[in-house]
């Protein structure tokens, strides 16, 4: 089978190439020549651990092409996926413009039977705007089926998500469409990967509501942490014992600065504004994202109360990506730190391992930019960690506290034992285990 991605981006360059390690011949598109040419040599336009040596080992076997003409995907494949940004618009809604033209371009293209996948986030009743558009578009009638396949991939494990599924979602009112994508998916069935074939709506839906969930989790804990920090409890701990409970589960109970990145904060209000759309109230998910918001906020007051004001202060903020293994800075609780904290009259040095052009592009000259983790400390009046790259688990912490003008260290991912770290002469904060 042949397939083509519309889209390299995150998700449609993941997509593309972890089919074509499965045998698949794939060929992705992105109007964007510079990036094109660039992912013909081999070279990936963000971070992601094992993708690139992937992308060149498909290069070289012939599996894996790029180009910029959707005519070279559509004409040689079977299943065309659409890959391409859903970026929010201002209200939160998803912002559909870049699908719909992708849309009516495969329409003009299509000159037999395809099997059009949506692996972009959208929202509920997108299949069935896109079955309009192309059918409105096709310059011949051709018979077409469309599918909802949505991704669920962790920026920085990307590869074992999509190698490894814990699920793989097909929503589709087509059997044929079905049973070609049960095929395409065929190498999952060793690991026996659970497949739920469901509506177009429904699979729509799944992605939603997973992400929303999640958000909610690190919400909760978040909001609990606070209350740990009032009344002398350790969240870890109640992390700890809520975790154990299978029904519960241990993921996403860990607090810190609030979640951001690519798909929760998209994801949350691109769902409260279809609810609102239909009359429909998702109080839980609405107080998931305000919770978040005062998370953060909670953070600057944290690191403004221990250190009796921030006007003048240097801050050394270790950390920049809305997580470790990924370079994206997309709604990364570091921002809003880094923001608030130079609206308080506070200096930056920062550093983070991948992301440090990725900050270069969203700050400007407005911090500066450390060569590691020890420079970017040295002459500070605090250490604030918000990202928890390996190497900021194991720091030298005398070195740290000899670099430092003032022992002041804001643990915001709790990593470091507390004992450990006053002991070592710190001014120690994490959150909710003060």
């Amino acid at each position: 089978m042949h397939i083509g991605v519309i889209g390299t981006g995150y998700v449609g360059l993941v997509t593309g190439t972890c089919f074509a390690e499965f045998g698949i011949s794939v060929t992705c598109i992105d109007k964007d020549a510079a990036k094109i040419r660039a992912l013909k040599k081999g070279v990936v336009p963000f971070y992601e651990p094992g993708l690139e040596t992937l992308v060149k080992k498909n290069i070289k076997n012939g599996r894996l092409k790029f180009s910029t003409k959707i005519s070279d995907a559509v004409d040689s494949s079977l299943v065309i996926f659409i890959a391409v940004g859903t970026p929010p618009r201002g209200d939160g809604s998803a912002d559909m413009r870049y699908v719909e033209e992708v849309a009516a371009d495969i329409a003009r293209a299509i000159k037999g039977y395809k099997v059009i996948v949506m692996k972009s986030t959208v929202p509920v009743g997108t299949g069935a705007r896109l079955r309009a558009i192309i059918s409105k578009s096709l310059k011949e009638q051709v018979d077409f089926d469309i599918v909802s396949n949505p991704e669920f991939l962790r920026e920085g494990s990307a590869i074992e998500d999509f190698m490894r599924p814990n699920r793989v979602v097909i929503g589709s009112a087509s059997q044929q469409a079905v049973a070609i994508m049960r095929d395409l998916y065929r190498p999952l069935y060793l690991i026996e990967t659970p497949v739920v074939i469901t509506s177009v709506e429904t699979a729509e839906l799944i992605k939603y509501a997973s992400n929303s969930f999640l958000a909610v989790k690190i919400s909760f804990i978040n909001e609990l942490s606070r209350l740990c920090e009032s009344v002398g409890a350790d969240v870890k701990m109640v992390a700890k014992g809520m975790g154990l409970d299978q029904r519960i589960g241990a993921k996403f109970l860990h607090t810190g600065p609030g979640y951001g990145g690519s798909c929760f904060p998209k994801d949350t209000r691109a769902l409260l504004t279809i609810a609102e759309g239909k009359g429909i109230e998702l109080g839980i998910v609405h107080a998931a994202v305000d919770a978040n918001e005062k998370q953060k906020a909670h953070m600057i007051e944290k690191i403004k109360a221990g250190m009796g004001g921030l006007k003048g202060k240097t801050i050394a903020v270790l950390g920049l990506s809305f997580k470790p293994n990924t370079n994206d800075m997309r709604d990364a609780p570091a921002v809003f730190i880094i923001e608030r904290l130079l609206q308080e009259k506070a200096s930056i040095r920062a550093f983070d391992p991948i992301a440090m052009e990725d900050a270069k592009a969203v700050f400007g000259r407005k911090i500066k930019y450390a060569k590691d983790s020890y420079d970017c400390v040295k002459g500070a009046d605090a250490v604030v960690i918000i990202t928890e790259w390996n190497e900021f688990r194991n720091l030298d912490l005398a070195r740290v506290k000899k670099l430092l003008k003032s022992p002041h260290f804001f643990d915001l991912r709790n990593i470091y034992d507390p004992e450990k770290v006053r002991t070592a002469g710190f001014r120690y904060f994490s959150v909710g285990r003060n």
